[in-house]
């Protein structure tokens, strides 16, 4: 095996469906499955034992569900990037699995050319923020106002509350991008910089926001008219 290679885990009650997974993703370069697991308990040892850079959980397991080990693998010491993946299509389920600390996540009738991006993506240290998930994560967490970070009611003095989080001219255009759903990739082609510039920016960012991950950042910038 390769050392840039991507390694995976497949968590799915289904053995035909993570025999299907696993043709998918093992026909891109690169891409290893190294683990697979039936319940999310078993999926939380494989994550241990192979330490994967991605793993794939179905959301409905039995026993241990795909949301409990998602909250269990990213509670580990340096986890994998979450990806889950179900076969509905129901808010409940997209904020939870956020909540969880999934980093993505995708329906299963989603295209073979979607897995594979969608898990490139993750490997490579980014959320998967499809434009039309971002809008309803945005919704959902600017209907309900509450204390702390990245939640409440929308400002509109954006210039006010980038001065109050102290970002650069820099940091703000990369934020503002995050918020269009970019990938690192995509902002350093924009912006014309590396992509190691832009994770350090991103990580900038997150840590003057006191923010956990980059969709609570887009949540912050649209909440504060940051985003356009």
């Amino acid at each position: 095996m390769a050392a840039d290679d991507v390694t995976i885990v497949l968590a799915d009650d289904q053995e035909l469906v993570r025999a299907g997974f696993k043709v998918i993703l093992e026909s891109e370069p690169g891409f290893r499955v190294v683990g697979e697991a039936a319940d999310g308990a078993r999926a939380v040892e494989a994550v241990r034992q192979y330490r994967p850079d991605v793993v794939c959980l179905d959301v409905q397991m039995p026993g241990v569900d795909g949301l409990e080990a998602a909250r269990r693998i990213s509670a580990l010491d340096d986890p994998p990037a979450v990806l889950v993946l179900t076969t509905f299509d129901h808010d409940d389920a997209l904020f939870q699995a956020l909540e969880a600390g999934a980093s993505g996540f995708l329906l299963k009738n989603a295209s073979p050319e979607r897995l594979i991006d969608a898990v490139r993506t993750l490997a490579a240290g980014d959320a998967l923020l499809a434009p039309d998930v971002t809008r309803r994560v945005i919704r959902r967490a600017t209907a309900t106002p509450a204390a702390g970070p990245g939640t409440g009611a929308p400002t509109h003095d954006p210039a006010a509350a980038i001065a109050r989080v102290g970002l650069t001219d820099r940091e703000t255009e990369v934020l503002r991008l995050l918020a269009r759903g970019l990938s690192n990739a995509e902002i350093a082609a924009e912006l014309f910089v590396g992509e190691a510039t832009v994770k350090t920016h991103v990580s900038n960012v997150l840590q003057k926001l006191a923010l956990r991950d980059r969709i609570q950042a887009v949540v912050w910038a649209f909440e504060h008219g940051v985003a356009g």
